[in-house]
């Protein structure tokens, strides 16, 4: 590999590794796991979640959620929905308890997000978004391929 290329790939990889090492930081600061933080990341977006779902969108080992989303049961921050689970796959909502919990998370990173894509811009924000959605798609090929 020429050192321009290795150069690229160290560059992107540090990069994403930052931008997920700021979200953990903003996790402790808020006394929750990073993982923790992955689940009220999909309630935030879909007002519930599923094993699943949390497994699929950022590629985590189902044992490990798992363990997240019982200790968020047992803490009771998490409830099963019986309206939003489909056959095997259970399907969590915040208790009441949750919601008075999540909403300063919420809240606090929300503001975090707005002030960061507000000195990006939006466009900046899609771009970036596009580049590494297609760099991950190669990615992907690449390890179908058996590379």
């Amino acid at each position: 590999m020429d050192q321009h290329t290795q150069t690229l790939i160290a560059d992107i990889n540090v990069a994403v590794c930052q931008l997920r090492g700021l979200y953990s930081k903003w996790a402790k600061k808020h006394n929750i796991s990073y993982n923790e933080m992955l689940v009220f990341y999909i309630i935030r977006e879909y007002g519930f979640c599923t094993q699943k779902q949390v497994c699929d969108s950022y590629l985590l080992p189902r044992q490990t959620i798992n363990h997240v989303i019982a200790g968020m049961r047992k803490n009771n921050i998490l409830c099963q929905s019986k309206e939003k689970s489909r056959g095997r796959e259970k399907a969590f909502v915040l208790t009441e308890y949750g919601k008075e919990y999540a909403s300063p998370l919420f809240d606090s990173l929300n503001k975090m997000e707005i002030q960061a894509i507000d000195q990006l811009g939006s466009s900046k924000m899609k771009e970036m978004i596009a580049l590494i959605g297609e760099y991950g798609n190669a990615l992907n090929r690449a390890i179908e391929e058996g590379i």
